[in-house]
C-alpha cells in the first residue's frame, strides 16, 4: 500500500470536517519552500533563477511552523530548491513530525545518504526522491551525469534504515513511455513505497522552453504509460487523478488545494505560478480572484497545465463529494486500465533516441551538464 492507513484516515476525516463546516476552499497539502537554493541546475526549473542574495536565504524553523499552523493542512510537502541544503532542515522536519503533520521532504538525493543520520524513521516522514526516469533520462533531465546512481544508492540506504521513501517523477515532451514503464519496475525493485507522476509545467523563467507538454500530448503519453499496468506498480497518487492524466475524465483546477509558502510569503495563485504574494493565508484564500485561474478561465498560463498541484486536490475532493466519487476511487485503485489499442501502439512505437540525442532540447543542456 502506497499510503499508510493512518495517513489516509487523517486526510479523509480532515476533508469531511471541512465539508461539514461548509468550507468551499481549503488546503490539502502545504507546499513549504524554506529556500530556493539547489545543487542542481535543471533546464526545466524556474525556482533557481533568482538573484544570488535570494538564493542564499534560509527560512527559520519558527517561520515554517507558523505557516504550517496558519494553513492547517494535514500534509506538508517541502520542495525547494534542495531542502537538504538548509542548515536547519532536520529541526524543521522534527518540529512538523512533533505536530503530527505528514511530511514529504522532496530531494534530489545527492546529499541524502550523508544526511540520513539527522532524521529518525517515522510514519509522518517520507523522503520524496526526485527521479525523472531511468538513468540516462534522469541524468539528462537534471543536467548532471551520475545523478541517478547517487540517488538510487541513497534510496537503498534510506529504505534499509526503515524510512518511508517515495519517488517524484516529472515527465516532459519526448519522454519514452516504454522507458518510463521500465523505470517503474526499477523503483519497485528498490523497495520504494509509491511513485508520484506529473507532467511538466511551463515555468516562464526556465532556461529551456521547448520541452513542455500540451494537453493532448499529455493525455496520449500517460495513456500509453498507465494503461495495461502491472499489479506490482504502486502509485502515490489519487487513481482519479491518474484517470484525468489519461484523458478518461475531466477535472477543473483547485489552485488553493496545495498553497505555497516561501521566502516571499503566500504565493498567488499556486505552486507553479507567481501573481504576487499575500501576507496571510486568510488573505490568500479570501482576496485572490480564483476565477482567473484554471484551463477554463482563459488564462494562457493555465491552458496546458495538468499538474498534480492543481488537479489532484480536485480528484481527492471528488472522492469525498458523494458515494459515487468514493466508489469510483475504490474501483480506480484496483483497475489496471486494460486498453488493447494502447498496448498495440506501445509495441509499434519506433525506437526512441537516446535523451542526449534529442537535438531540440539537448543542444541547450549539454553545456550545462558538462
Amino acid at each position: 500500500m502506497a499510503i499508510p492507513i493512518s495517513q489516509m484516515w487523517t486526510v479523509a476525516t480532515y476533508v469531511l470536517k471541512q465539508r461539514l463546516k461548509g468550507r468551499k476552499r481549503y488546503p490539502l497539502v502545504l507546499m513549504l519552500e524554506p529556500l530556493f537554493r539547489c545543487n542542481l541546475a535543471c533546464a526545466g526549473c524556474g525556482k533557481i533563477q533568482y538573484p544570488v542574495h535570494i538564493l542564499k536565504q534560509n527560512m527559520p524553523p519558527e517561520e515554517c511552523f507558523r505557516a504550517v499552523e496558519e494553513c492547517g493542512a494535514p500534509i506538508v510537502s517541502i520542495p525547494g530548491g534542495e531542502p537538504l541544503l538548509h542548515p536547519q532542515i532536520h529541526e524543521i522536519v522534527a518540529g512538523l513530525v512533533e505536530r503530527r503533520k505528514y511530511v514529504y521532504l522532496c530531494t534530489n538525493a545527492l546529499l541524502l545518504k550523508e544526511k540520513l543520520h539527522l532524521f529518525r524513521p517515522s510514519k509522518y516522514l517520507s523522503f520524496s526522491v526526485h527521479l525523472d526516469g531511468q538513468k540516462e533520462h534522469h541524468d539528462f533531465s537534471v543536467c548532471r551525469e551520475g545523478g541517478y546512481e547517487i540517488a538510487v544508492e541513497a534510496v537503498r540506504e534510506a529504505v534499509r534504515r526503515g524510512f518511508r521513501v517515495t519517488t517524484n517523477t516529472t515527465l516532459f515532451d519526448g519522454a519514452d513511455p516504454r522507458s518510463v514503464r521500465a523505470f517503474f519496475d526499477e523503483m519497485m525493485d528498490l523497495g520504494v513505497e509509491g511513485m508520484m507522476l506529473s507532467p511538466g509545467y511551463a515555468y516562464d523563467k526556465a532556461p529551456n522552453q521547448e520541452q513542455w507538454l500540451a494537453r493532448e500530448r499529455t493525455r496520449k503519453l500517460f495513456r500509453l504509460i498507465l494503461s495495461n499496468r502491472k499489479k506490482r506498480w504502486v502509485f502515490n497518487l489519487s487513481p482519479l487523478f491518474m484517470e484525468f492524466l489519461m484523458g478518461l475524465r475531466e477535472f477543473t483546477c483547485t489552485p488553493w488545494g496545495m498553497p505555497t509558502y516561501n521566502l516571499f510569503g503566500w504565493q498567488r495563485p499556486c505552486y507553479v505560478q507567481q501573481d504576487g504574494y499575500a501576507e496571510t493565508f486568510r488573505e490568500l484564500i479570501e482576496e485572490t480572484d480564483w476565477s482567473r485561474y484554471g484551463p477554463e478561465s482563459g488564462n494562457p498560463k493555465c491552458a496546458n497545465c495538468m499538474m498534480h498541484s492543481g488537479f489532484e486536490a480536485t480528484a481527492v475532493n471528488h472522492t469525498f463529494s458523494s458515494w459515487r466519487g468514493f466508489i469510483e476511487t475504490i474501483r480506480g485503485t484496483f483497475s489496471l486500465y486494460k486498453d488493447p489499442a494502447a498496448e498495440r501502439e506501445l509495441e509499434e512505437l519506433p525506437p526512441a533516441p537516446h535523451p542526449w540525442e534529442l537535438v531540440h532540447i539537448g543542444s541547450g543542456n549539454r553545456e550545462r551538464a558538462s
